[in-house]
């Protein structure tokens, strides 16, 4: 598709957007301000506000120890069952609870124990450093019996299935990747992946965590065995809020968890001193969940659910296209290089744009020196700058302008003004 890079086009784009209201239902505290870090700390619903004052006035405040059994006790189930209808799992399959580090962590023991005539796992090496991390600390745990193989890249921006066939040898227990790399968007076919680690009798273990409210997810119809995923990105639940776990119904009874808490029992409350898990997805909670930051994921989940996952993945292609199409006229001339899939079905909800004075374009964009408009992307090292694009309320307009921004930034060499010494987050 040919786009005009005129700013009427993108103010057109604007008013043909049938999701453009969703917009108006998120905080947006300086209007001058584009946003495109989405992809990292999601904006906060307006919603959310007023339900969390509940929760701490009535619920909290007058309830007090009552509030439990007026339903809270269910959140970690409700929550899941709300974000099961975003990633097309069974509502008994899906759990918010702990971080996902922990989630990763308990989920990949558990796999391992499933598989005890295996002693490997495999990934690549686009993988969150934090899952890799969990990894390497189990090997550790387990007295160094497991290893860990990680599948290169060819070209810096996927992985092809093929390397990943070959990998998947007669010794490995687990597959784990991250559907959408955090770095270059690259998204895998998680049918076909799935379906190859099956072949090779291996478990497989997801992360969602850059998919999750921006991509369409079809867990049961592809047979995934096991997930977990964060709610802060695309989901805007909130900074640190709870992470959510899946596990196929018929594995739930098999796998035995490395942590064993009071609330995965069986009866909690009849305070048996030896350990009998309960027998669905219970079993897979640890302890008391943080659950004034559990509930304010429900109004955020609530917008997704109306919005509609088909609709927003349709408006974040549109939109990750239009901004690819102004990075070829505008910046590609200036030394940028695309650092995601051309192809939108290989590709997430965010695009990397590499060049190598990216950390001091990021920091020019954030802080500008100038009257010019304010953007905040994200720098992922070496040379990324990452632009995410939440389609719930990122705007056609705000591409557009974000877009001209950069370009104006190299174009007059306004980078060079800010020091090359990188903050503690990036």
């Amino acid at each position: 598709m040919m786009w005009n890079t005129d700013l009427p086009t993108a103010e057109e784009l604007d008013a043909r957007d049938e999701l453009a209201g969703f917009r108006e239902r998120f905080v947006i505290a300086e209007p001058d301000l584009i946003y495109l870090d989405g992809n990292s700390l999601g904006r906060l619903p307006k919603e959310t506000i007023p339900y969390l004052r509940q929760a701490v006035e009535q619920a909290w405040g007058e309830r007090l120890i009552r509030l439990w059994n007026d339903g809270w006790v269910h959140t970690p189930r409700d929550a899941g069952a709300r974000i099961a209808q975003l990633i097309g799992a069974q509502p008994e399959e899906v759990l918010v609870t702990e971080g996902t580090s922990t989630n990763l962590f308990k989920l990949a023991v558990a796999a391992l124990r499933a598989r005890p005539d295996r002693c490997g796992i495999v990934s690549d090496v686009f993988n969150f450093p934090s899952d890799l991390y969990i990894f390497q600390g189990i090997i550790d745990l387990f007295g160094a019996r497991h290893h860990l193989q990680l599948v290169p890249s060819r070209d810096q921006i996927s992985i092809d299935p093929e390397d990943l066939q070959a990998a998947l040898g007669a010794d490995i227990a687990l597959l784990s990747l991250t559907h959408v790399a955090f770095k270059s968007a690259f998204m895998y076919d998680m049918d076909q992946i799935t379906r190859l680690a099956h072949d090779a009798g291996a478990l497989t273990l997801w992360d969602l965590s850059h998919s999750v409210g921006a991509v369409p997810l079809h867990l049961n119809r592809w047979e995934v065995d096991l997930a977990v995923g964060c709610t802060y990105k695309y989901l805007n639940g909130g900074p640190g809020a709870p992470a959510f776990l899946y596990v196929r119904k018929d594995l739930q009874a098999e796998l035995v968890l490395p942590m064993w808490g009071w609330f995965a029992a069986r009866a909690p409350f009849d305070f048996d001193l030896d350990f009998q898990p309960a027998a669905d997805i219970a079993r897979f909670r640890v302890g008391t969940p943080p659950m004034l930051s559990m509930k304010a994921i429900e109004p955020a989940l609530d917008l997704h659910l109306e919005a509609g996952m088909e609709r927003l993945r349709a408006k974040s292609i549109r939109q990750t296209e239009y901004l690819l199409a102004l990075a070829r006229t505008w910046l590609l001339p200036l030394g940028f290089q695309v650092g995601s899939p051309l192809d939108p079905d290989r590709r997430g909800s965010h695009i990397s744009l590499r060049h190598p004075e990216a950390y001091r374009i990021c920091q020019a964009m954030i802080n500008p020196r100038s009257p010019a408009r304010r953007v905040i992307p994200d720098f992922r090292a070496p040379d990324n700058i990452r632009l995410g694009i939440a389609p719930i309320y990122t705007t056609f307009v705000e591409i557009h302008q974000a877009m001209a921004r950069m370009r104006a930034i190299v174009a007059n060499q306004e980078y060079l003004a800010y020091a090359e010494t990188r903050a503690g987050v990036t």
